[in-house]
Order: C-alpha cells, then structure tokens, then sequence
C-alpha cells in the first residue's frame, strides 16, 4: 500500500502557484500544443485518484470581475470638451443636433465593444497589431496622428481645468492653465494611496453635476416633442450646424479610446477557449452598454437644459449675452434655478473633476500608443508630463491672447481634430476585427461589418465634406490679397487630397499578417471539454502553460 501511494504521488502534475485566478491581472493561456496526456491506468476509477471540486462563479459574479474598462473609457464621453460642444450646441441649435449624439453614442458603444472583443480574441491591442501588419512608414504615420489625437483630447481637459480654477479663485484663466500640468501629476501620485477610492471620489463628482443638470431638466422642462424629434429626425438647419455637429461627433467618438479599450480588457483573466472568449466579450459589450447610456443620458440632460434656458422668451440681458458666446467658464448660470448661489462652486467642482479623470484616461492611451507601435515604457508621470506641456502650449497662446472666448474656441477645434483623426484608428480597427488572419473565428459577423462600415463612411464622408466645402468657403469670403489665398490653397489643397488618399489606402489595403494562431485540439476529449467550458483549475490529465504577464499592463489599478 505504502509503495502505491508513493506511485500515485511521483504521477501527480504540479499546477504553477500563478494559475490561482486571483493572483495577477494577466490573460491565462493553456497551452496544449506538442504536449502529450498523462496515462494513469486506473483514472476511470474515481476512488483511486482524487480530482478536486470545481465551483464555477454565478453568472453575475463572473461578470462583475469584468467590469472596469468601460466604465473607465466612458469616462472620456463625459470630459470638458463633451460639456463644451453639448453646451454651444443646445445654446445654438436647440435640441435639434441631439440626433447626432444619439447616432454618434451608438456608433461609440458598437466600436468600444469591437475594439473590447480585439483585445480579448487576439490577446494584442490595436497599436500592437498596427505595428504588425503596417509598412514602417505607415506605422510611423500612424503613431504620429495617435499621439496628436492624445494632445488633442488632452486640451479641453486642460482648458477645463483651468475655467474650473479661475471659477473657484478667481485666477487668469492662463494662470489655471500652467498649474494644470502640476494637478494631474499630483491627481496621479495620490494612486497609490487607494486609487479605487479616488477613482470612486471622481465618478461622484462627475455625476452630481449629471444630477444638477438632470434636477435643471426637470426645472426648465424642455418639451419632450422638441426633445424626441431632434433625437431622431436629423436636422444641419442654421448657421455653423454641420461645424457643431462635427465637433460633436469628434468629442463623443474620440480615437484613443479605441487603443486604450483594446488594451484595458487585457488586465482581465480570460480562459483561452471558445465559451471563455465569447463570454468575455459579451460581458464587455453590457459593460460598455450601460456605461455609455449613462454618458448618453447626461449629454441629453446638458444639451436639453442649455436649449431650454437660453429659448426663453424672457431670459435677462445678461444671459442672453452669455447664450450668444456659451462656454464651460459661463455656463455656471443654467444651474441657478436648482442650486442658486452655490451654483458656481459645485458647477467648478465638478468641472474640475471632470477633467482630471478624463486626464488619467488619456495618459494611459498614450502610454498604450507608444508601447505598442515603437516598443517604448514610459512611467506614468514622465508620459502625463510630456503630454501635457504640448497640450499647454496652444492652450497658453490662445488664452493669453483670446481670453476664455478664445480658449472655448479652441475646444471646438481640439474636437474637430478628433473627428477628423477618426478614420485612422477607426479604419484599422474594423479591418482587423472583420477577418480571419487577425480574429479567426471570432471575426464580425455580416450584419456588424455591414452596420459598423456605413456608419463609419458616413462620419468619414461628413468629415471630407466639411473639410472640402468650410475651406472653399473661407477662400472665397475672407479679406486676404489673392496672392496669399493662392499660395494657401497651394499648400492646403494637396494636405486635403494627402488625407482623401490616406483614407482610401488605410480601407482598401488587403491585410497581409496573420497574428491569429489556432491552438491545437486536444486528443482527450475530457481536457478538450474541461477548456471550452473555461474552468479555472486545470485536470490533472494534461499541462499547463501559463501567458507570460504583460508588464505594460502592471500598474493597471483594476480591483482584484
């Protein structure tokens, strides 16, 4: 007996410590290629050997290990240069652009989820596969316009910043904007003091001013007609509208977030089979769905109250003058009605929030951006400060220069620079999540190429036109000598077809790397079972080789 129990003990296989799903935040692979099963004579006899009791989690509660990425992307739908856009919009055009938020949020949810299901299905995000698949000039190119779209969103949140600022103590606004480069960087350093907690105490803030311009909504009680028929009859009426609407579809839609939430999902454990892919990423798309119809509900609430106020018929003087010329350092005012004096210092609270998390966000992307197309770590803080002085310099100019009409305007274009950026993180992405060599099996289905395709030729096509007819239009109207609007339109006409071919190179290049790798089926057909129901321990009758742990993704403050 004693020789038989020392024969059972030398066959046992011993399973790596770092297999425990609770242990770190990486994919776990099993690797059944080239391995040969264990032979054990007397297996089919359960008395013999003793297999250990799996307990799979309640649905709910695999889910909920899941949550975080979205929650933490959506956090970009509900930034300054969101509030900004909503804000001129509904003081401009009424409720009559809420079709674009409602397209432009929808469009977001089906992106977000595809670039989620990338990340999970490949185990690479989308600048690792760029590097893969482009020419090394395109990738540069590529890497380029990823980090100018980086300082692009990172400007309405320095600019937000420094509104919030100048509300609460009465600073300059380009006063406020220096000191945004050292408040981020002290935002982040309190991470390591509980960064849950701190991420919590934003989330809060954020959405009480979401709760001040619901409880303004049911003050001002815009009419639920005008609401409803602006979400859904698409309407470019009155001067500047396609501008606003553009600017809005480049702050709801925002291209770094397509690399940030391809690379966030990967701090989740995924079991590499069929049911454990498909599950992680239908968990993904609820997560997502319900973080952005929260950001849906809230952009709704501000452009319905900024409407609401500034239609009127007997608003005062004063703000009248503040509609004609609504930005984020004046629009404390359509809070009066619910919060009265207090309305400022909560409106600034939470505007300061605002921008601070939506910092954390972009920082992470452009640490994502650099390592995957060039190989380079950067810390947090070294990345938060070089972004931040580039996105401090226009910023400076324009509010010494402008004021805060200026920067508000500034906003506006950072946005439009995100729309037009759009195509080329956008393009990639629906490439690779529609064919086999990226995504094997899990590619898109017809109907989501099909459905993701016109909505993202649309935007690129509203982007071209706007591009093509706003510039004509300058030309013709401006008050240049026509010496200088030739030499403009010498230099600008070919950037414009330079962007046109760029686009049209990016759709129709055929992929020629194959990053997906088809793992091997497994002989035994109980281990092949045991993978494809994603069980967390592993039988005892096969090996186990555990993913190699993404340094890049190490200080990903996601809860265990």
């Amino acid at each position: 007996m004693r020789n038989l129990q020392q024969q059972q003990q030398e066959s046992e296989v011993a399973v790596p410590e770092s297999w425990d799903v609770g242990r770190n935040n990486c994919i776990t692979a099993i690797n059944v290629q080239g391995t040969t099963p264990l032979s054990f004579p007397n297996l089919h006899h359960h008395h013999d050997i003793d297999h250990p009791i799996i307990h799979e989690k309640p649905g709910w509660k695999k889910f909920l290990s899941f949550v975080g990425p979205g929650f933490l992307v959506s956090l970009a739908y509900l930034d300054p240069g969101n509030l900004e856009t909503d804000l001129q919009a509904g003081a401009n055009h009424g409720y009559e652009l809420l079709w674009v938020v409602l397209i432009g949020l929808v469009f977001a949810l089906i992106i977000q989820s595809l670039a989620a299901n990338l990340g999970v299905s490949t185990g690479k995000h989308l600048s690792e596969l760029c590097k893969a698949e482009y020419p090394k000039l395109i990738k540069y190119c590529l890497w380029l316009l990823a980090e100018i779209a980086v300082i692009a969103a990172d400007i309405p949140e320095v600019i937000g910043t420094a509104f919030a600022l100048n509300i609460l103590f009465n600073i300059p606004v380009w006063v406020g904007v220096l000191c945004t480069g050292l408040s981020t960087l002290f935002l982040l350093g309190l991470q390591r003091y509980g960064v849950r907690k701190l991420e919590m105490l934003i989330a809060v803030l954020v959405f009480v001013m979401a709760g001040c311009f619901f409880g303004e909504m049911s003050y001002v009680k815009p009419p639920a007609s005008g609401v409803i028929k602006g979400m859904f009859v698409p309407k470019l009426a009155g001067q500047g509208a396609t501008a606003d609407a553009i600017a809005l579809l480049g702050a709801l839609v925002m291209p770094h977030n397509l690399f940030l939430h391809s690379a966030l999902v990967l701090s989740r454990k995924v079991p590499n089979s069929v049911r454990g892919v498909n599950d992680a990423c239908r968990y993904f798309l609820i997560e997502s769905g319900f973080a952005l119809l929260v950001a849906f509900l809230i952009n709704v609430a501000v452009v319905s109250v900024s409407g609401a106020v500034c239609s009127i018929n007997n608003l005062s003087s004063d703000d009248h003058h503040r509609c004609n010329d609504l930005n984020l350092n004046s629009a404390s005012f359509l809070l009066q009605n619910v919060l009265g004096k207090s309305s400022s210092t909560l409106y600034a609270i939470a505007l300061l929030a605002s921008g601070q998390s939506s910092t954390i966000t972009g920082t992470y992307a452009g640490q994502f951006i650099m390592q995957g197309f060039l190989n380079l770590k950067m810390k947090k803080w070294v990345r938060n400060l070089m972004t931040r002085c580039i996105a401090i310099t226009p910023s400076l100019i324009v509010s010494i220069i402008g004021g805060s009409q200026g920067a508000g305007r500034l906003i506006i274009i950072a946005s439009m620079i995100l729309s037009f950026e759009l195509p080329f993180a956008l393009i990639p992405l629906l490439k690779f999540s529609s064919t086999s060599t990226k995504m094997g099996p899990y590619k898109n289905s017809i109907i989501i190429i099909v459905v993701s395709w016109i909505l993202g030729i649309g935007i690129i096509g509203i982007n071209v036109y706007y591009l093509t007819t706003a510039f004509v239009d300058w030309l013709i109207h401006n008050n240049l000598p026509k010496v200088e609007n030739v030499f403009i339109g010498i230099v600008v006409f070919p950037l414009m077809a330079i962007y046109v071919l760029a686009v049209i190179y990016l759709t129709f290049r055929k992929d020629t790397v194959v990053t997906y790798i088809e793992p091997e089926k497994n002989v035994d057909p109980a281990v092949q079972s045991r993978m494809e129901s994603g069980l967390a321990k592993p039988d005892i009758s096969f090996q186990v080789d555990v993913a190699p742990y993404r340094q890049d993704l190490a200080d990903i403050p996601f809860p265990e």
